[in-house]
């Protein structure tokens, strides 16, 4: 069974590194949406990549799900100052929601908690 829910933490990961691949090759679609335009899409990208390899290879685990569940959290700002002209915003903010919920519980089950005890 814990190889099982083990394998929880490749599910969540393999999408992160893959959402961040994103960032990377449509930059410049997503800067309208970024405070910061395009250095903060690629900023983002790159914490994205960052997070899913750590929580993957279990070093600074704890502290990348922290760190990627703040920023996920902070993402749902843009998409509820677009909710005004497009109510479908919501799905996005539940997303990020749901995904942040993940991140927190990827840090309770980190290996590495040498930042973050």
């Amino acid at each position: 069974m814990n190889s099982i829910l083990n394998a929880g933490r490749f599910l969540y990961a393999i999408p992160m590194v893959i959402f961040g691949l994103m960032h990377f090759m449509a930059a410049n679609d997503m800067a309208a949406m970024a405070p910061g335009g395009v250095g903060m899409v690629y900023f983002t990208g790159v914490a994205l990549i960052a997070a899913g390899v750590a929580i993957m290879i279990r070093k600074y685990d704890k502290l990348a799900s922290t760190l990627l569940a703040v920023m996920l959290l902070l993402f749902i700002i843009p998409h509820a100052q677009g909710m005004a002209d497009n109510p479908m915003e919501m799905g996005n903010i539940l997303k990020n929601i749901a995904m942040a919920g993940g991140a927190l519980m990827a840090g309770s089950q980190a290996g590495d908690a040498a930042v973050i005890g």
